[in-house]
């Protein structure tokens, strides 16, 4: 069973990922990737399709042209989760 992250951890995460706000809502983590042009954007698709497909953990995502998107939850935890964390920071060392 995959669990939820405590609001203790939850606030550590926040603090570390500065670059991903937290959507109350749907709890989980949200974050807008802009890129030079549609192709570099669709290639980071890619090589984060590539590491979410290995780590069986999915984003909700949408692309229009530069842009991308993301909101990681976990919805078999029902919000957010240690398996969203690893995912951001992943998508964020594509772009580093």
């Amino acid at each position: 069973m995959i669990e939820q992250l405590t609001e203790d951890e939850r606030a550590e995460v926040l603090d570390e990922l500065d670059e991903w706000d937290f959507d109350e809502a749907r709890d989980g983590l949200t974050r807008q990737f802009v890129f030079a042009d549609f192709v570099e954007a669709f290639g980071f698709m890619t090589r984060v399709a590539i590491l979410a497909e290995k780590a069986d953990h999915h984003p909700e995502w949408s692309n229009v042209y530069n842009r991308v998107d993301v909101l990681l939850t976990t919805h078999d935890a029902g919000g957010l989760s240690q398996r969203d964390v690893d995912m951001a920071r992943a998508m964020d060392a594509l772009v580093a």
